[in-house]
């Protein structure tokens, strides 16, 4: 195709859609879910939403870190190197299947799996085109040696960048000393060392092993039938092995003991990670822990650690705490970053006001204005089929009910002051936080 008509075939294809979602209203109500299984046994959530030309497609397998079996970095190089190469497509053939039909695809490797996104217009030759190359990168990737080389080189000089960032160091040393021996422990991206060992053939282990029909959820929502969706869960897992179910990730021991790691790093600002292991997905004290963090630390600058750490002492421009709920318990994470002669101040401020939430919990008024702000925001959780299509995935890869997002304003305005405090109380432990201190460590001193 000329250079000319390519840019004006694309151009046409973003017109349509820019015009489309002008004008036709965004889906804010929760959707009604269908799901099953295809025949090879890859679970399918599925939302109509015919208000936009377009479809918004998400599959995710039990591929994240988490299954990297002590070789950090091979699920994140596995799906890093989908894209580049798959059956007899080369990178550029694959980039130029997408970009001429105005598609869009990413890939990330997380802790507990590997997701892949794609939207596209959901009418002929542009659906069937998208489809087709989705399902060979799923399920033929060449894994060619070269490509395997360059990318492997990428990733390095994107691992030492982010070593040079104190928060980064800090973020992955919490994990790694907070989960000791659990598959959690390692950062996605692996390390220099770890990658060093992987080869070519690691990598089509692996993708036989996780990239399975069993493996799968497929989330789809757009301006498709229920059989069109049917087709086209099929099709893009046709060549794709049943395989076998994921095995269940060890839990966490529940006798983690307080530790603390300072790491020395001259930056100008001293950085603080300090929690615990938190919850699951499916976790039966989710919404209290939710709610209650929301107000101890999620909320932004209404938020008790905000108040107490920035507004009142001026110690901290940004403090915070939030979990990560994952399959098994993922972390409580609450930090901040201060002044370097501040820190060991901030810490000891960021820690009493943790303590004193876990032993009294909120206030009546703090809960109602907390239960105001996220019941009102919900809708703008569901504005979007992309947005949507995100929250299927989630909701089939960990098992939790298809009333989920219909109950979800309903299970937080039942959160009550006496539920939150009770959940703090008997799941969180200050005293046994782990904690990590970057920066100087000539201007932090003590414990």
């Amino acid at each position: 195709m000329p250079a000319t008509d390519h840019f004006l075939s694309r151009l046409a294809v973003w017109v349509l859609i820019l015009a489309t979602l002008i004008m036709s209203p965004p889906l804010l109500a929760a959707p009604t879910i269908d799901t099953w299984e295809t025949s090879k046994g890859a679970k399918v959530l599925f939302v109509a939403a015919p208000d936009l030309p377009m479809l918004d497609l998400r599959i995710v397998f039990s591929a994240g870190s988490a299954r990297d079996g002590g070789r950090p970095g091979l699920a994140a190089l596995t799906a890093d190197l989908l894209d580049q190469g798959a059956g007899d497509w080369d990178a550029d053939t694959i980039a130029e299947r997408l970009e001429t039909v105005g598609a869009e695809l990413s890939i990330e490797a997380q802790r507990d799996l590997t997701a892949i996104s794609l939207r596209t217009l959901a009418r002929e030759p542009a659906l069937g085109q998208v489809l087709e190359t989705l399902g060979k990168l799923i399920s033929r990737p060449r894994f060619a040696p070269a490509d395997f080389t360059r990318i492997r080189a990428n990733t390095l000089v994107a691992i030492n960048r982010a070593d040079q960032d104190p928060a980064t160091r800090g973020q992955k040393a919490f994990y790694r000393l907070l989960y000791g021996d659990h598959p959690y422990a390692s950062d996605p991206a692996g390390t220099p060392a770890s990658l060093a060992t992987l080869t070519p053939e690691d990598l089509v282990a692996f993708h036989a092993r996780h990239y399975v029909a069993r493996q799968a959820v497929i989330a789809l929502v757009g301006a498709i039938s229920r059989p069109q969706a049917e087709a086209i869960a099929e099709s893009i897992t046709a060549d794709l092995p049943p395989g076998e179910p994921a095995t269940p990730l060890p839990p966490l021991p529940s006798n983690l003991s307080a530790t603390l790691e300072r790491i020395d790093f001259p930056s100008t600002q001293t950085h603080v990670f300090t929690g615990q292991a938190g919850m699951t997905r499916t976790d039966p004290d989710y919404f209290p822990l939710y709610v209650g963090n929301h107000i101890l630390g999620g909320s932004g600058l209404v938020s008790l650690l905000m108040e107490e750490v920035r507004e009142k002492r001026g110690l901290s421009y940004s403090v915070y705490s939030y979990f990560l709920p994952l399959a098994e318990r993922g972390p409580f994470i609450a930090g901040l970053a201060t002044k370097n002669d501040q820190g060991q101040h901030a810490r000891e401020v960021l820690m009493a006001t943790i303590q004193r939430f876990r032993d009294e919990g909120p206030s009546q008024e703090e809960l109602e204005a907390a239960v105001k702000n996220i019941t009102g925001g919900f809708p703008l959780r569901l504005a979007g089929n992309r947005k949507i299509a995100q929250y299927l995935a989630v909701i089939g890869f960990y098992g939790l009910p298809l009333d989920y997002l219909d109950l979800f304003n309903e299970r937080v305005r039942a959160v009550t002051v006496e539920t939150i405090r009770d959940a703090f109380q008997r799941r969180m432990d200050p005293d046994r936080f782990t904690t990590v201190v970057v920066g100087p460590t000539t201007d932090n001193q003590g414990d």
